[in-house]
């Protein structure tokens, strides 16, 4: 292993200019406009990871855009990982708030990464992340240590809700067969205090319509006299959360996991700064649901948050109307034993109910995702706690991450393996937000724990 982590070592700076490369080609899924740029990717993927060493690399079809699969199969009689990542990215809107384009990516030292963080969009979600696997590959096998069979599965959808790998994987649980699957798409707490996420909230995601007059009216000849639908929607949505920062839909406590207090302690031995968390994002004061800390608050408890309200005239000048309609956006994220069916159902049912007699609502369900837990007890989480402790040379703790991956439980589903969600990011990288970076110490961490996972895994 020591040859491996030597081949590494040397090669740093060629990795991370093959990354830009990456980097530079502009894989936003969820705009049409760049359908051309994504699939480029895929393509540039796929060549990658030939050149690291794979076998039977293909670019797959699929409705959407293609999944890039590869393998390299030492044994059946040996272990298989299965690699996931995507190879899509978040539009970069809005670009005046970038300090530079956020496809030309750049190294900038910054109180957090004094060593320098890669800027630009997809740093550290996940061109980053599922690189950093394609050369901890390329090392193992340039060393010839690689100890188990691998398989990669590369999409191009993540970004828009993966909606073609599901279908793709059952159509392919022969070939995707494997012991355990490994997704570098979540965070550490910090640098200082390394973690394997052992959790993640599910999602229920819903749009929301009030519409009141037929049409828009003049404020002046109706104001005072009619429902204008964006205060209705303002005082509905003011509705779903009570002072104690409880959410208050008709049973939507029903089925939520009860976390032990045990568990709880030891959660809350990650190093929570408050102050630290405030200064980051620029708020005086934190605010959730009564009794939890901020670590539980953003892990072991459910959530609901409003994303984009909007109605009316919101162009240049002036435009005095009450608008027929408003609309909003709204997320919930779910804890285990919640289901996205479930909160989606209790939720129209109480939105309904509070909608005042003379306004119509309308609740259309967007994407949603399981919770997933890993168990503390499984090879999986201890050959990912090893490998990173070996790499940080720190003791390294389980941590519930408060997004959402549902892939994880349609995998275990569908595959019948668990997820291991060694993620080397940090919680201020600002991914999905303008300037994007990710830690150069983050990406060379991960490249040199990743030989060590399987390793640990091997054995």
């Amino acid at each position: 292993m020591q040859e491996t982590l030597n081949y590494i070592n040397e090669n740093k700076q060629r990795f991370v200019n093959e990354l830009f490369e990456l980097l530079r080609i502009p894989s936003i899924s969820a705009d049409p406009a760049y359908k051309n740029d994504v699939l480029k990717c895929a393509d540039v993927v796929a060549e990658h990871l030939k050149n690291a060493g794979a076998d039977n690399v293909e670019v797959c079809q699929t409705k959407g855009y293609p999944i890039v699969y590869g393998e390299k199969i030492l044994n059946t009689d040996l272990p298989t990982v299965l690699v996931y990542g995507h190879y899509d990215v978040q539009p970069a809107d809005p670009l005046e708030l970038w300090t530079k384009p956020p496809f030309e990516p750049y190294i900038e030292k910054t109180e957090l990464h004094p060593e320098g963080a890669i800027f630009a969009r997809g740093s550290a979600d996940d061109k980053g992340q599922f690189f950093m696997h394609l050369k901890a590959f390329e090392a193992m096998m340039k060393t010839n240590a690689l100890p188990c069979n691998v398989k990669f599965i590369l999409e191009g959808e993540e970004e828009v809700g993966s909606v073609s790998l599901g279908d793709w994987v059952n159509e392919n649980k022969e070939k995707l067969s494997c012991d355990c699957i490994l997704i570098s798409d979540t965070h550490i707490y910090s640098n200082e205090q390394p973690t394997v996420t052992t959790g993640l909230r599910g999602l229920s995601y819903v749009e929301v319509e009030v519409e009141g007059p037929n049409r828009d009216l003049h404020s002046g000849l109706y104001g005072g006299a009619v429902p204008n639908p964006i205060h209705v929607m303002s005082r509905m949505i003011a509705k779903l959360i009570d002072e104690d920062g409880h959410i208050t839909i008709d049973g939507f406590y029903d089925n939520v996991e009860t976390v032990s207090d045990s568990d709880r302690a030891d959660m809350n031995k990650l190093k929570d700064n408050p102050e630290e968390f405030k200064k980051s994002i620029g708020l005086n004061g934190v605010e959730g649901e009564k009794g939890y800390t901020t670590l539980e608050r953003t892990s072991i408890r459910p959530t609901l948050d409003c994303n984009g309200i909007w109605g009316g005239y919101t162009g240049e000048g002036a435009k005095t109307v009450i608008p027929s309609k408003a609309f909003a956006k709204i997320s919930m994220r779910l804890v285990p034993y919640q289901t996205p069916e479930e909160i989606t159902e209790k939720f129209t049912k109480y939105f309904e109910k509070i909608a005042p007699e003379n306004v119509k609502v309308k609740v259309t369900p967007h994407h949603g995702g399981m919770p997933y837990v890993l168990p503390t007890d499984t090879k999986e989480f201890l050959a990912a706690k090893q490998a990173m402790e070996s790499a940080f040379g720190k003791e390294v703790l389980p941590y519930r991450g408060g997004g959402s991956i549902p892939i994880t439980a349609m995998f275990e589903q569908v595959l019948g393996a668990k997820s291991v969600l060694m993620g080397f990011g940090l919680d201020s990288d600002a991914i999905h937000s303008p300037n994007e970076h990710y830690g150069l110490f983050n990406f060379y961490k991960g490249i040199e724990s990743i030989p060590l996972f399987f390793e640990n895994y091997a054995k």
